[in-house]
């Protein structure tokens, strides 16, 4: 792949993610303890692209400077999604498991960033299960639909 390709398809992947994020936000759910981002449902895009990597941290971190999140959530949240980005596109051919990469990295980073940098009120235990219900539904659930919906589609648009 050339290489303005790969910018140009890792820099509308970082436009999608903070689109979404910031509808997210705007419906009160990117942000707190209970997140549900759309934007986490494209976390699946390095199984067709490897673009998606670098389009989904750069997207992350912008994001979360427009959300408007502390400088230590906008380094290890985006950290958490290069990492899980980086899993999807190493198990690329076990889908299952590549799915899981972003709940995983998630639900192992962003705990101790809702309590050590917001100071929310709840355990880690308690973030740990909060954050991996949002990725769940984001990643998981809807991460898997849109896996499914841009399947047949793949070799036109990757």
């Amino acid at each position: 792949m050339n290489k303005t390709l790969y910018l140009t398809r890792a820099s509308i992947i970082a436009a999608l993610y903070v689109v979404l994020t910031l509808i997210a936000n705007s419906l009160g759910l990117a942000n707190h303890a209970i997140q549900i981002r759309f934007s986490e449902a494209l976390t699946i895009l390095p199984i067709f692209t490897p673009a998606a990597v670098p389009g989904l941290f750069i997207g992350c971190m912008l994001s979360n400077i427009l959300t408007g999140c502390m400088p230590p959530d906008i380094l290890f949240g985006s950290i958490a999604t290069l990492l899980g980005a980086l899993g999807t596109r190493t198990f690329r051919k076990r889908k299952g498991l590549g799915i899981l990469c972003p709940v995983l990295a998630n639900t192992l980073i962003i705990p101790f960033v809702l309590a050590f940098v917001y100071h929310f009120e709840g355990s880690l235990w308690y973030f740990a299960f909060t954050v991996c219900a949002g990725e769940i539904i984001s990643c998981g659930i809807l991460g898997t639909l849109l896996m499914r919906l841009l399947k047949p589609y793949a070799k036109y648009l990757f």
